[in-house]
């Protein structure tokens, strides 16, 4: 039996702690040789780069938020009503009939955001719809204000609320032109009409869209284009509020959430509001809207080639000294052409509408019993 060479086993156990040290930790290796065996295997250095970079740009986005909450949050309301109180008869198997006294609490119902220290309040026209009611404004630190005067824009879902009030912060207002897909973005409002200065964060998930807000089967139809879609949570309560960029600036006015769907919200871009809130401090009011007068439903290509018609605003109805009235429209008809320009699914009655003035004079294009009529008639100014 040969003798143990104790020196060969002496090297041959520290260079084996030199390997279970490598690869265990890679400390060892590295202070005794001076170089990094194990990298391409572990490569622990970028591990921790790339975690520690992951963790900043989380730190980064956190920061973000937190500073455009901070910078927006004073300058967004919430919007309340308090209608007039009415006294209602409820049946009751036990006692007949029973008076209950219905309305009068104030609640809130939207939200809005100051554009001038003077008191100016942008919010949608469809939050301050009813003008029996009284309307109230509460900023973030609780001080509420009686809305002295509303107007409200007939071209599109904005309304300007004005309140006694000096010194107020007033929003920065951004640039929609150039926004892009995936752009972050934030909402603040008045979340389910409850939940004051919430908060939610998304991005731009779309642009261009064109939603409907109102009756599609009335004259008067709002068709909103160009608007942002977003999935931001925009829930009601929300509308009126400002969707805004990471520098803090308001580049749109949340309008509506798409029924049926989850985190997809819609919001007017805010140059629209510039152009409007322009034109209403220079002529203290907003553009006229012209108006037909009719009620429709629009008939898509498909339908019209299945049922053997022309594609077109099929006229459920024509109201009473208007001036469609005054053409000669009728129940039945179907308006295919609206000066001289074709109605389709992309396009249709009410955007055709929304181009031109009252007092501006057009022709209407209508097919009735197989024949085609030419009509002539002045729009007349849209009354609310």
């Amino acid at each position: 039996m040969k003798k143990l060479n104790f020196k060969k086993l002496l090297i041959g156990t520290a260079v084996g702690l030199v390997i279970v040290g490598a690869i265990t930790s890679g400390a060892i290796a590295d202070r005794l040789f001076g170089i990094k065996p194990l990298d391409k295997i572990f490569p622990r250095q970028e591990m921790a780069f790339k975690v520690g970079t992951l963790q900043q740009k989380i730190l980064i986005e956190e920061s973000v938020v937190i500073d455009v909450a901070e910078k927006v949050s004073p300058s967004v309301v919430t919007v309340s009503i308090q209608s007039s109180t009415r006294r209602i008869l409820e049946f009751s198997p036990f006692g007949g009939f029973r008076p209950r006294i219905e309305g009068g609490e104030p609640r809130d119902i939207g939200t809005g955001f100051i554009v001038s220290e003077s008191g100016l309040v942008i919010t949608n026209k469809h939050v301050v719809v009813n003008k029996e009611a009284k309307y109230k404004v509460i900023t973030k630190d609780d001080k509420e204000y009686e809305v002295k005067e509303i107007s409200r824009d007939p071209l599109n879902d904005i309304a300007i609320l004005k309140i006694d009030a000096s010194g107020l912060k007033a929003v920065e207002l951004g640039d929609s032109g150039n926004l892009k897909v995936g752009q972050f973005v934030m909402a603040i409002g008045t979340a389910l009409g409850e939940l004051r200065h919430t908060v939610t964060t998304g991005v731009i998930s779309g642009l261009g869209r064109g939603i409907t807000a109102g009756n599609p089967f009335e004259g008067f139809v709002e068709r909103l284009d160009n608007v942002i879609q977003t999935d931001a949570a925009i829930n009601p309560g929300n509308s009126g509020g400002p969707l805004v960029n990471s520098a803090g600036q308001v580049i749109g006015v949340n309008v509506a959430l798409a029924q049926g769907a989850e985190n997809i919200g819609f919001a007017i871009p805010i140059n629209v509001v510039k152009d409007g809130l322009e034109r209403f401090e220079k002529e203290g009011k907003f553009p006229s809207k012209a108006f037909l007068g009719v009620q429709y439903q629009m008939i898509p290509q498909r339908t019209a080639i299945i049922n053997n018609v022309p594609q077109g605003a099929y006229v459920v109805d024509v109201i009473a000294d208007t001036p469609a009235e005054a053409a000669g429209v009728e129940v039945d008809d179907i308006i295919t052409k609206f000066d001289k320009e074709e109605l389709t699914e992309e396009k249709g009655l009410a955007e055709l509408i929304i181009e031109k003035s009252p007092g501006d004079k057009v022709t209407l294009e209508v097919w009735r019993d197989g024949e085609t009529l030419e009509l002539t008639t002045t729009l007349t100014e849209f009354s609310e």
